[in-house]
């Protein structure tokens, strides 16, 4: 009898946040769902933190994933955009901790590497190999969804490894790998 896990992958953004599930039956993984949540049209960054949070627990409440892997953000030129970025990243994981839903995280050249072989392909190119692995019928217009999806699938791939990232099981797990972050007053 083989066990059944689903995988929950998050491309975390305050303009795109993409998102994709596979379901692992034995060693093996099947599409779920891929989508976007479009936060462009709302200018309050914290109203898109608020809606990010509301859209990850909406997708565990409903598919009850056993893990979570998101994209780690990357260090870019731009101070702000990367700051953005990692609220974006960082209230997505509390809606998974808070669901007590254990999460990984991968830079994005591991999950580019995992999916295509090359830690500097595109979006195209990773989209383009989730499409043949998967069985896609088509691909959507914005990529960030596939972004989601390769992060799960990226954990498939990674199950069983020892060094799959930064991974967290629950708030004390954070806490205690993190005690820099959570005993600073600001």
């Amino acid at each position: 009898m083989s066990k059944e896990k689903i995988i929950l992958g998050i491309d975390p953004g305050t303009t795109i946040m993409g998102f994709g599930l596979i379901k692992v039956v034995g060693k093996k993984m099947q599409f779920m769902q891929l989508n976007e949540l479009h936060l462009k049209k709302y200018d309050d960054h914290y109203l898109k933190l608020k809606l990010i949070f509301e859209r990850t627990v909406e997708l565990i409440d409903t598919y009850h994933p056993d893990e979570i892997a998101i994209e780690a953000p990357f260090f870019g030129k731009n101070v702000q955009s990367m700051l953005k970025l990692g609220r974006a990243q960082g209230v997505a994981m509390a809606a998974g901790l808070s669901r007590e839903v254990p999460i990984t995280e991968y830079s994005p050249k591991k999950i580019k590497m995992a999916i295509t072989g090359n830690g500097n392909a595109s979006k195209e190119q990773v989209a383009k190999m989730l499409q043949s692995l998967l069985s896609l019928k088509s691909l959507p217009k914005n990529l960030d969804s596939t972004d989601g999806l390769a992060a799960a699938v990226c954990h498939f791939y990674n199950q069983g490894r020892v060094d799959t990232g930064k991974s967290y099981s629950g708030w004390a797990a954070f806490v205690k790998q993190n005690p820099n972050k959570v005993n600073s007053k600001q």
